[in-house]
């Protein structure tokens, strides 16, 4: 299993980011702006539901880790911390998830 998490990818997003370098994917991504970010997270998703319904399993884990990257890059833009996300994720577990989107659906 490999050692590397979602917090180094969140270190590394926002240093490449920042950084101006024209050589950079990410700090493309982030001149560009939020619905940039937001539209390639939205292309990625579909990508991986397509790979995931024909069965392609190394379409999926490619086209995972591509949603993943832009998924970090959309939440540094919304200035939206990882940590934030954990925290609410470790609060649905807290109860079932059919009683969780009951109470989502009465907010």
């Amino acid at each position: 299993m490999s050692e590397f998490t979602l917090s180094e990818l969140e270190r590394i997003v926002a240093e490449r980011g920042r950084s101006g370098d024209a050589n950079s994917w990410t700090a493309k991504l982030f001149a560009k702006g939020v619905d940039k970010a937001a539209q390639k997270l939205g292309e990625e998703a579909v990508e991986t539901v397509i790979a995931a319904v024909r069965g392609d399993r190394a379409g999926v884990v490619s086209e995972s880790a591509d949603l993943l990257y832009h998924l970090m890059v959309t939440l540094a833009l919304a200035d939206v911390p990882l940590d934030e996300v954990m925290g609410e994720l470790q609060r649905r577990t807290g109860q079932s998830g059919i009683a969780e989107k009951a109470a989502r659906s009465a907010d």
